[in-house]
């Protein structure tokens, strides 16, 4: 049996998502975007969990 061929989609659409439980993501778009951790907590609450939706409300 062959293996299979792995892609990097996950990879992809994991990246395009900021996870609000996870402190390390939350950390890495505050200090991206300048705001506070808080800050980027309320606007994933706010817009969803899109990175860019995320960054456009945060004004970066």
């Amino acid at each position: 049996m062959a293996a299979k061929k792995k892609s990097a989609r996950g990879r992809k659409q994991d990246r395009a998502r900021v996870a609000k439980g996870q402190d390390y993501e939350v950390r890495y778009e505050a200090k991206k975007t300048g705001r506070s951790a808080s800050a980027v907590k309320k606007a994933v609450k706010k817009v969803g969990n899109s990175r860019k939706s995320v960054e456009k409300r945060l004004g970066r």
